[in-house]
C-alpha cells in the first residue's frame, strides 16, 4: 500500500489555496482527508484477510468521528466500532446498519445497553457488573445482538503506556490471570448461552505486532477453552480489536495489514480455521496517513537566538503531540503562501500554535526551511484523532475539514466534511 505522498499533499494544498479553502484572514487553519487514499487503505485491510473467513472490519469511530467520513467508510464496506453514546449516534447518522455496529464503551449506562440490545448492535461486556446489568435487561426482552466479554490477556505494555490496554492493571476488560477470574468467566459462559463472542484489544500506537498477536492468541485460546469445557461450540466469534501502529516518521506505510495478518497466523492459527467469525477495530491505521492539517504562519520572531513561527495549529488540533511530544512526534512541511514547497537552507526553529500557554509547540528546535509570516505549514499523518476531535482551549473554533479527490489528470475536487464552527472572532469596531 502506498504512502500518502508529499507531492500529493502539495497538489491538494495548492488547489485548496486557489479555491479559497485556505485564506490568510478567514480560513487560517483546515484539515484535509484524501478520500481516494481512504478507499485504497480499506481495500488493503480487506485484502489482507482470506476470503474464506467471515470478517467485519469495524472502523474505530474515535479515530475520526465526522459523519461524512463514516459514510465514506460504510460505502467502502466497513462497519463501525463505537465507544460512547455520542459515537453511536454518529454511526447511526452515517446509516450503518445496527448489525454492523460494535459497542465497546467501558462505562455503558443501562439506557445505552437497552438501546443497543433493542437495535441488535454488537455489545462487548467490560466487566462482571456490566454482565449482571445485562442479565437484568435480558430477563424482560430478547435481543438479536452478538454479545461477548472483553478479556484482558495481561501480556504487558508497549512503548506508550497510556495506549496499552492489556497491562496487569488496565481499566479495560476482565483480566484472565487474576485469581478466580478464569473460573468465573467459564461459569458465566456456561450460564448464559447468549454469550457467543470473546473480545480483546491489546492497545494501539506503540504496541509491537508480537505483543498484539500474543494478546489475541490468549483470547483465541480462551474461546477454545470455553467451547471445550462446555462441550459445544458456544463461542462462534472473536473480536480481535485493532491497534496496528502507524509510522509517523515518513510517508512509508509500515507495518502493513498483510504483515499483521501473517503475525496472527503464527501466534493464533485457530483464528483462521474458519470456525469463528472475526471482528476487527482499526482506526488510526485506516485514517492517519490519509489526512493532513494546514495552517498559516501569522507571525515570526527570534527569542534567545532561536526563530519561532507562530501558526494557527497548536494544542487545539494536535493535543497529544503538544502534551506528549516524545510519544507523539509529528513531521512538519513548509510551504509558501501559494502552497508551494519551500526548499531553503534548514534553520533550527520552533513551530508554535495559537494557544495561550508556553508549551503550545508542534515542533521544538526543528531544522526546516526558515518560515516567514504568511507561509503555510503542513502537518502530515493527522487524518486520525487530530483535527477531527479538536480541543476547545481558548474557545478556538473548530477548523473546516475538506475531503479531497484527485482525478487521473491531476485535478483536485473537494467535499466539505465539516464546516468551521465555534466562537467567531469579535468583529472589527468599524463593522459594529
Amino acid at each position: 500500500m502506498r504512502g500518502y505522498g508529499k507531492e500529493r499533499r502539495e497538489r491538494i494544498l495548492r488547489a485548496a489555496v486557489r479555491q479559497g479553502l485556505l485564506q490568510p484572514e478567514t480560513a487560517v487553519l483546515a484539515g484535509f482527508v484524501d478520500l481516494d487514499g481512504v478507499g485504497e487503505t480499506v481495500a488493503s485491510l480487506r485484502g489482507a484477510f482470506p476470503d474464506s473467513l467471515r470478517v467485519l472490519h469495524a472502523f474505530a469511530a474515535k479515530a475520526n468521528c465526522l459523519v461524512p467520513v463514516l459514510e465514506e467508510l460504510r460505502r467502502s464496506g466497513m462497519g463501525c466500532e463505537v465507544a460512547s453514546a455520542g459515537e453511536l449516534a454518529q454511526a447511526l447518522d452515517a446509516d450503518f446498519e445496527p448489525a454492523q455496529i460494535v459497542f465497546d464503551s467501558p462505562a455503558k449506562t443501562r439506557a445505552e445497553l437497552a438501546l443497543a440490545l433493542e437495535l441488535g448492535i454488537t455489545v462487548n461486556v467490560d466487566g462482571f457488573q456490566e454482565l449482571a446489568r445485562l442479565d437484568e435487561i435480558l430477563k424482560t426482552r430478547r435481543s438479536g445482538s452478538r454479545i461477548g466479554i472483553r478479556v484482558n490477556p495481561q501480556v504487558g505494555a508497549g512503548a506508550i503506556t497510556a495506549m496499552s490496554t492489556a497491562t496487569a492493571t488496565s481499566k479495560f476488560g476482565i483480566p484472565l490471570g487474576d485469581e478466580g477470574n478464569r473460573r468465573r468467566l467459564l461459569q458465566a459462559y456456561r450460564d448464559r448461552p447468549w454469550l457467543t463472542w470473546v473480545h480483546t484489544h491489546v492497545g494501539s500506537q506503540g504496541c509491537p505486532l508480537d505483543l498484539i498477536a500474543r494478546g489475541i492468541a490468549e483470547a483465541v485460546a480462551f474461546a477454545e477453552e470455553v467451547n471445550a469445557r462446555l462441550g459445544r461450540r458456544q463461542v462462534t466469534g472473536i473480536d480481535i480489536g485493532g491497534g496496528l501502529p502507524v509510522n509517523f516518521a515518513s510517508d512509508e506505510t509500515t507495518p502493513g495489514f498483510d504483515t499483521y495478518v501473517a503475525r496472527l497466523r503464527e501466534y493464533a492459527p485457530a483464528l483462521f480455521s474458519g470456525e469463528y467469525e472475526i471482528i476487527t477495530e482499526f482506526g488510526r491505521s485506516v485514517l492517519a496517513k490519509n489526512g493532513f492539517t494546514a495552517a498559516y504562519v501569522e507571525y515570526t520572531k527570534t527569542v534567545g537566538g532561536r526563530p519561532i513561527a507562530i501558526t494557527h495549529a497548536g494544542a487545539q488540533v494536535a493535543t497529544r503531540t503538544v502534551f506528549a511530544p516524545d510519544a507523539w512526534p509529528l513531521r512538519i512541511e513548509t510551504h509558501d503562501p501559494q502552497g508551494r514547497a519551500k526548499h531553503g537552507r534548514p534553520v533550527r526553529q520552533d513551530v508554535a500554535g495559537p494557544c495561550c500557554f508556553a508549551g503550545d509547540l508542534l515542533a521544538r528546535d526543528r531544522a526546516l526551511p526558515r518560515l516567514d509570516a504568511g507561509d503555510i505549514v503542513v502537518v502530515p499523518d493527522t487524518g486520525a484523532y487530530y483535527f477531527s476531535t479538536p480541543f476547545h482551549y481558548n474557545s478556538l473554533p473548530e477548523p473546516a475539514v475538506h475531503g479531497a479527490r484527485v482525478d487521473a489528470d491531476g485535478r483536485v475536487t473537494f467535499q466539505l466534511l465539516r464546516p468551521a464552527r465555534g466562537v467567531q472572532p469579535v468583529p472589527a469596531l468599524a463593522e459594529r
